[in-house]
């Protein structure tokens, strides 16, 4: 069986599991999330514990089994919590801002660039260059900082573009000139 699959979730108080029509529906004070349930897990709830079971060992499921106790792990924890990504903007002149339901940047191109937010995701600017991501679905949440992040990518040689905060760029010496 595995080993993350068979773990427990344990819910905390605030936030409701319910399963039904081959969906697991995730409601708590920030929002709801719902999960559909591969055919051949089964998920059930007791005691403010959600446990997932798989009906065989084919590794199709075994690998869903894995992937579905994660999945509703990180709703139940996005609900209740939230999820948050940090980024910052580094070079001179490089800035962002928000305009409205999107992200406006100037990172050194001849125009702004411009980037839409999905629903459900709050982006807040400080001080021009640190960017925070904020919504309940980790998996966008994610998906919208690495989409902010391949604006940019980091140059090692110049240190200027979007990073992660605590993602460590070591600085490459340029090429030697000719003697």
């Amino acid at each position: 069986m595995s080993r993350i699959g068979r773990k427990p979730i344990p819910i905390p108080s605030g936030v409701d599991v319910k399963v039904g029509d081959a969906r697991v529906l995730v409601t708590g004070p920030l929002g709801q999330l719902e999960w559909p349930l591969f055919p051949g897990i089964h998920v059930e709830i007791d005691n403010d514990v959600v446990s997932l079971t798989r009906e065989n060992d084919s590794p199709e499921l075994r690998a869903m089994h894995g992937l579905t106790r994660v999945e509703i792990a990180s709703q139940v924890l996005g609900v209740k919590d939230g999820f948050t990504r940090n980024l910052e903007v580094m070079g001179v002149g490089y800035r962002a801002q928000v305009q409205g339901n999107s992200l406006s940047f100037s990172i050194g191109y001849a125009h702004p660039v411009t980037l839409e937010l999905p629903a459900g995701i709050d982006a807040s600017v400080e001080k021009q260059t640190m960017i925070t991501v904020k919504g309940i679905d980790k998996r966008v949440v994610s998906q919208v900082a690495a989409r902010i992040r391949e604006l940019k990518v980091p140059d090692v040689y110049k240190n200027k573009g979007i990073k992660y905060v605590g993602e460590i760029l070591r600085k490459k010496a340029g090429k030697a000139g000719k003697k």
